[in-house]
């Protein structure tokens, strides 16, 4: 990861939004998220999509990591702060994006703690890791 200090306050670069981003605890989830999909499960960097809006019940919100494959939502991941424990409330919050976009694996991590489900014809499964890309 690039990082740099402006003002006393720590940046990281984005290699898919092409930006430099304040460094929060969440941001370098995100971060670290996205360079293991690139990195172990061969994700190409032009299929993701970083805090893009999503229309929720006609309230606007932003998901946090979605990639595509073959133009189709294919993965959603949303991120936590390390301190942020993964509970209901969180799982709610991925299940209520994916009612709009309709991934076949969902995920949520605070860096620490990692949980993926599979979803096949309304059956959710849990997995052990992110998926490979195919």
């Amino acid at each position: 990861m690039k990082l740099k200090i402006i003002n006393s306050k720590q940046y990281v670069f984005d290699a898919i939004r092409k930006k430099w981003l304040l460094l929060t605890p969440e941001e370098m989830v995100r971060q670290q998220v996205v360079a293991y999909l690139i990195t172990h499960k061969k994700v190409p960097s032009t299929v993701f999509a970083l805090e893009k809006l999503v229309k929720i019940n006609n309230i606007s919100r932003r998901f946090d990591i979605l990639v595509y494959n073959q133009s189709a939502p294919w993965l959603l991941v949303e991120c936590k702060e390390p301190n942020v424990v993964l509970n209901d409330a969180t799982v709610q919050q991925l299940l209520n994006y994916n009612n709009t976009l309709k991934v076949s694996y969902l995920a949520i991590t605070n860096g620490r703690d990692l949980l993926v489900w599979k979803v096949e014809n309304s059956k959710v499964t849990l997995q052990e890791d992110f998926p490979n890309w195919v």
